[in-house]
């Protein structure tokens, strides 16, 4: 197999991962724990343990989409550090929007994720 069918096809895979694991654990596991989970009895706020959850399992979505996004970089040689960090601050964007939107901006990753982007971006772009 050569080498870029390689990298597209194990991009291709991951990308399927991730939307499958966003969609998948949203219509079959959040969407059932939040009417029936009794978050209550363990945790004092369970609206906001049950949005940081949520988070965490479609940060972890947008990761792997990252991880698609540099392998196609790679596939395109010679690959550049303005490149592969453009990526990696795109995907940290893409956390800290993920982070507001989910946990409305409670849970105070966004703002370090919003910092690691926009440090990463700089860097590759100066």
């Amino acid at each position: 197999m050569r080498v870029n069918a390689a990298l597209y096809s194990a991009a291709c895979i991951l990308a399927f991962i991730g939307i499958a694991h966003s969609y998948l654990g949203e219509r079959y596991l959040l969407s059932r724990l939040s009417r029936h989970g009794d978050l209550s009895k363990v945790f004092r706020n369970p609206v906001f343990v049950f949005r940081v959850m949520r988070l965490a399992w479609h940060i972890t979505s947008i990761a792997w989409l990252g991880f698609a996004a540099l392998l196609v970089l790679i596939a395109h040689r010679p690959v550049t550090s303005e490149g592969i960090g453009t990526a990696i601050g795109i995907v940290f964007l893409l956390h800290s929007a993920a982070s507001l939107i989910f946990a409305r901006g409670k849970h105070l990753s966004w703002l370090l994720f919003l910092a690691v982007a926009a440090l990463v971006i700089y860097a590759v772009r100066t």
